[in-house]
């Protein structure tokens, strides 16, 4: 079975995500850091060099690549991936995959995202005041592919582990 994670940035996916494979005995894939190994450049170089476009492209073939090539895995993806393309669709169609939206309010996602402006190319020039606000836009036009997702979990008043246990305890036949 392969975990797909997904959710807007800052939301938890790499850190529930390593958890969650410890938990599965199983392999944990961070779909930015495989592309940044591949290309040998960072996202934000990527986003630079060649724009957001061909970045798309870039996750939306690595996503397919990925699953195709996985019987068990924990892959998180970016916060745009599933939104892209018909990655969503591929996604949910595919029969060993079972994909987990991690909701976190807009309040929560501010904090943290601001703390890391510098390694977000989508957030680094935009003020902090400016940050719910571009959030709260990005999460509504990215609900539609989020509330495709098997699972959804709202995780602001629980830990990682608490994320971690809910997951295994939906995907775990009763």
């Amino acid at each position: 079975m392969i975990i797909v994670l997904l959710g807007y940035m800052g939301s938890g996916k790499s850190t529930v995500g390593q958890l969650l494979a410890q938990n599965s005995n199983t392999d944990f894939l961070d779909l930015d850091e495989y592309i940044e190994q591949n290309q040998q450049a960072t996202i934000a170089e990527i986003f630079k060099s060649k724009g957001e476009i061909v970045f798309r492209k870039l996750e939306s073939e690595a996503v397919k690549d990925l699953i195709n090539q996985s019987d068990n895995l924990v892959l998180a993806l970016g916060g745009g991936t599933p939104c892209y393309g018909d990655t969503m669709a591929f996604l949910v169609e595919h029969p060993n995959v079972i994909t987990v939206t991690l909701n976190s309010s807009i309040k929560n996602l501010s904090e943290r995202l601001i703390k890391e402006k510098a390694k977000r190319p989508l957030i680094a020039s935009i003020k902090d005041e400016d940050i719910p606000e571009f959030i709260a836009k990005h999460l509504f036009e990215r609900s539609f592919f989020y509330n495709q997702a098997e699972i959804s979990i709202q995780t602001d008043s629980l830990s990682v582990a608490k994320i971690v246990t809910t997951i295994i305890s939906k995907i775990t036949p009763k």
